[in-house]
Formats: structure tokens, sequence, C-alpha cells
């Protein structure tokens, strides 16, 4: 137990007076156990190539679809527009307080 019977224990080990708890464990690992090794899964797993081939299929099916969209200069201007104006008044408001 604490010398101060006051001091609660927190979470990290730590007491309310700031001195740490001696049962507090370290991160270190048992030297029983073994290193897991994380291997790459999913596309990160694919040859770039392949994973290229993969996405590009996405994209034409998509569009087959009816639900691709690719912005024209036109749509691109109003979007960056209405962006603008957007931070633009939120700017404005936080400057009249």
């Amino acid at each position: 137990m604490n010398a101060n019977p006051t001091a609660r224990s927190t979470a990290t080990g730590a007491t309310a007076t700031g001195a740490t708890a001696t049962t507090k464990t370290s991160g270190a690992k048992a030297p029983t156990e073994k290193a897991v090794i994380k291997r790459p899964r999913g596309f990160a797993a694919m040859d770039p190539a392949t994973q290229r081939r993969i996405a590009s299929e996405g994209g034409r099916a998509s569009h087959q679809s009816g639900r691709g969209h690719r912005f024209t200069s036109e749509e691109a201007r109003a979007a960056g527009r209405k962006g603008g104006q957007a931070t633009r008044s939120t700017t404005k408001d936080t400057t009249n307080e």
C-alpha cells in the first residue's frame, strides 16, 4: 500500500500525489514470446501492376453503370468558388467578435 492513505492510484500507475506505484508493469514483452512478423495483406500484398489493373476496372465499371463522374472545368471552378466563399464567411464571423 501507499505510505499516504489519501493518495489514489490512477490507471497509469501514478498516484494523485505524483509518485509512481511500484507494481506498474513495463511495456516490454516476456522473453518467451515470439515476435510476430506483420505481412502486407490485401492490396498491399499485390504488385503495383495488379493494383493498377484492379483499380482501373473499378473506375471503368462505375462509368459504365452511370455512377461515374468527371468534373468539367466549369464544375471545378464553381466548386472552388463555393469552398472559398464558405471559408471567407467563417473567417469573417470569427474576426467580428
